[in-house]
């Protein structure tokens, strides 16, 4: 197979690589994480459900994290990976986000999920597109919606027509939500070499992204909030 050039015309490095395999692990391992914990915080939110349709609604949305969850670890593994160690190095940092964005109740529970959650999986949709069509695929069936996003629209579109003072506190969280997101992103690159490479074009065959393409890609991400957020019913 012979290399690609990227937009540069620089030569890249083929799917082959090992430098290619880390960073493909690396991002496996970061989805394999974040639907573990996903999925422990749907679980958890099962508590704040008002009715029982409601928590049976999150049980079945939770029942689909651990399945993208088996299918990334069984990915890892064929790959050569030991999925535990993939996954450990996002351990305390999604642990750390989930905490410090803890929702008080059950709409800003929806919020976070529809919000929070969407921003990651956007950023890995778009990571999705400099790696290997295998890998491409597993991950948009791992970013595929769940059935969250209509039921956190309809239930927190009726919450604000019952209570319209119930906007404001929202949209003033899903500010919040998308500010925390961003650090937590920020942290992730910092300390993943391999993923950073991947992204700015020094591994894989159709290399990166340069600085315009990167404001491009933060444009489109930042256009995507606005949209649910829009959706919601919230002022961005």
């Amino acid at each position: 197979m012979d290399d690609a050039g990227g937009g540069s015309g620089e030569e890249r490095v083929p799917w082959t690589d090992p430098r290619y395999q880390a960073a493909v692990v690396e991002l496996l391992g970061l989805l394999a994480c974040t639907e573990l914990i996903a999925f422990e915080r749907l679980a958890s939110d099962c508590t704040l459900a008002p009715t029982l349709g409601d928590e049976a609604a999150l049980a079945a949305m939770a029942a689909a994290r651990v399945r993208h969850l088996t299918r990334l670890r069984e990915r890892l593994t064929v790959l050569g990976a030991d999925p535990d160690a993939a996954m450990t190095p996002y351990v305390t940092v999604l642990h750390d986000f989930h905490v410090k964005t803890a929702p008080s109740d059950w709409f800003e529970s929806l919020v976070k999920a529809y919000v929070g959650d969407g921003i990651g999986t956007d950023f890995y949709r778009e990571l999705a597109q400099l790696v290997d069509p295998d890998t491409r695929e597993l991950v948009a069936e791992v970013c595929e919606d769940t059935g969250h996003a209509e039921f956190a629209v309809t239930k927190v579109r009726a919450g604000i027509a019952t209570d319209p003072r119930l906007a404001g506190r929202l949209a003033l969280w899903g500010r919040r939500l998308v500010g925390e997101a961003l650090s937590q992103s920020q942290r992730v690159a910092a300390d993943r070499d391999a993923l950073v490479a991947l992204l700015l074009g020094q591994v894989g065959e159709p290399g990166g992204l340069d600085l315009t393409e990167l404001g491009q890609l933060m444009g489109r991400l930042t256009a995507t909030h606005t949209d649910r957020m829009t959706r919601l019913g919230l002022q961005p």
